[in-house]
């Protein structure tokens, strides 16, 4: 090395240590030292290209600067204490920077560029949103989701740091989601994120990336019917049918692997919204496995019948497939109350929902089979037992409409011109108060009343005299505002307004 050459190194080395030793020791930064950071960092990352370049042979050259440049890309978390200066770093390359950062060849690299990422796009103080959003938008600018989503497949979780960096790259996601929601349905459109995420968790052994991948799989699918469709397009209803299936007869042996199994089932309720996947989800026996899981009677009970609910809900297919496999015992044991017993049942509101979840099962079941040999078995199990199972929807009956009384009673006490609500919102709270649900029991009724049966007939007629209720009683819940089918959607409201006028006509 000439004289020369020396001198300019030495030059060098001393303007970094100078960089080094303003930014070493602060706890809170300014934005002129936050522009040093960057600037140490930028001086870095091009020194390692350069050297990479000059010796793509001979790893030993290019060392010392991958470690200088892992040094430098720790230093940068200070900028995560303060978001407030992300949309003056954000035009000096702060996102382009961290976003090639990621393609580096090192993998060690790319991980720690994923780690800082995970930590500057994550806030929950609202006072750090503009700041926040302004980094994210400009991460997705400069490809970062592509990146992301890329740096998924080449990293291997047989190595523990790797697997981290794994973790890292979802959280970058999560966060990048949670600040813009609409990059849900672009990440999925632009990457094979969805793709990767649904062989993750179909992967037989648990972990805690298993895990993570289950639950950003339920982000990306929630209220998005793109995504939605991509997933059963790709084969993934049977791949989360799978996913499931390891817990037919078995159940999860952590909290974590829980939660894990209830993202799956969150998954799966979200991809049955379509209606192509819910007939994906028959094709792939999905009826039949519900029906397995409810029978092992194991943790995920309620998680099936829920899954049910969302498959044959506007969907008859479903509903004659659940008749033709025996599900109505199975499902009527659970109409009856006689549901597994474990700590998680014990709780009064996850009960309360099940119990809800089998009654809009049931209903589904009447609203799916309107004729033919399944109506007759669907019909015959309320006439089993000295109908037991119609005096037990007059239980449910009584206790809803109770509960919607109430919630009636307690509006007209109070002066609802100082809580400014409207008759919108009180039709929405006396939904949430169980009208909804009061409305499904009364359906049932009509449906059972409209078959002819003498003897169910006699036994409704009977028990709605010893609650001093009449049929027009029943017949004024179906028609309370005109509103059943509210929930579905302008073209399954008239069509279920039409069913429910034909039952309205049979109690008069």
């Amino acid at each position: 090395m000439d004289a020369a050459a020396a001198a300019a190194q030495k030059r060098k080395r001393a303007e970094q240590e100078e960089e080094q030793a303003a930014t070493d020791g602060l706890d809170v930064l300014d934005l002129r030292a936050a522009k040093r950071l960057l600037l140490g960092f930028e001086r870095r990352l091009r020194d390692n290209l350069e050297a990479r370049m000059k010796h793509p042979d001979d790893p030993a050259r290019f060392a010392d600067s991958e470690l200088a440049l892992h040094a430098e890309t720790d230093r940068l978390r200070l900028l995560a204490g303060a978001p407030e200066l992300f949309p003056d770093l954000v035009p000096l390359g702060l996102a382009s920077s961290l976003s090639s950062l990621l393609t580096h060849d090192n993998a060690d690299l790319a991980a720690a560029a994923a780690s800082l990422l995970a930590d500057l796009t994550d806030s929950d103080d609202p006072s750090d949103l503009a700041g926040v959003q302004a980094l994210a938008d400009a991460l997705v600018d400069a490809n970062a989701l592509d990146l992301l989503v890329h740096n998924l497949s080449r990293l291997s979780e047989a190595d523990p740091d790797e697997a981290e960096a794994v973790h890292h790259s979802l959280a970058v996601l999560e966060n990048l989601i949670d600040l813009r929601p609409h990059l849900a349905d672009l990440v999925c459109d632009r990457t094979k994120v969805l793709r990767w995420l649904l062989a993750r968790v179909k992967a037989r052994d648990f972990e805690a990336n298993k895990q993570y991948a289950s639950e950003i799989l339920a982000i990306l699918l929630q209220n998005s019917p793109a995504n939605q469709k991509r997933l059963g397009q790709m084969n993934g209803v049977d791949g989360l049918l799978q996913a499931v299936a390891m817990y037919k007869s078995r159940d999860p042996r952590t909290t974590d692997e829980e939660e894990m199994l209830e993202n799956l089932f969150d998954c799966l309720c979200c991809v049955l919204m379509p209606l192509g996947n819910k007939e994906r989800f028959v094709k792939a026996e999905g009826v039949e496995l519900m029906i397995i899981i409810m029978k092992q009677k194991k943790s995920a009970y309620s998680s099936a019948i829920r899954t049910l609910d969302f498959a044959m809900t506007r969907f008859p297919p479903a509903c004659e497939r659940f008749v033709d496999v025996l599900g109505l015992k199975t499902a009527f044991a659970a109409f009856m109350g006689k549901i597994p017993v474990n700590k998680k049942n014990k709780n009064e509101s996850y009960q309360e929902e099940l119990e809800e979840r089998i009654i809009s099962l049931v209903a589904s079941l009447f609203g799916g089979i309107t004729k033919g040999s399944r109506r007759i078995r669907l019909l015959g199990k309320f006439v089993e037992n000295e109908c037991e199972k119609i005096d037990r929807l007059m239980e449910l009956y009584i206790r809803y409409s109770d509960r919607v009384k109430a919630e009636t009673e307690r509006f007209e006490s109070l002066d609802l011109d100082d809580l400014e609500m409207d008759d919108d919102e009180r039709y929405n709270r006396k939904l949430e108060a169980g009208l909804y649900t009061l409305q499904l029991v009364a359906l049932i009724l009509g449906h059972i009343w409209h078959s002819g049966n003498t003897q169910m007939r006699t036994r409704i007629e009977l028990l709605l005299r010893q609650n001093k209720l009449t049929k027009d009683d029943v017949k004024e819940i179906l028609q309370y505002h005109d509103n059943i089918g509210d929930l579905d959607g302008p073209e399954e409201k008239e069509k279920a307004q039409g069913r429910t006028k034909e039952i309205i006509a049979a109690l008069s």
